[in-house]
């Protein structure tokens, strides 16, 4: 199942991977795991999101990935 992601949860994952490469998802989920320790659920649902399209765009999904 494709699924869409809005422009800056793409955006943050583009950048994570552009910095990180292949360890972009471990750097989003310990970003996660900071505001669930605060317990900011909607930073933490945001992050969640981000971990999610890292994963897409790694996993080859196209329409993860911003029209060109």
């Amino acid at each position: 199942m494709t699924r869409s992601f809005d422009e800056q949860t793409t955006s943050t994952a583009l950048a994570l991977i552009g910095q990180y490469g292949s360890d972009a998802e471990v750097i989003a989920v310990m970003r996660a795991a900071e505001f669930a320790a605060i317990g900011d659920a909607e930073a933490l649902a945001a992050w969640d999101d981000i971990i999610a399209c890292v994963a897409a765009i790694e996993a080859g999904d196209v329409a993860a990935r911003p029209i060109q």
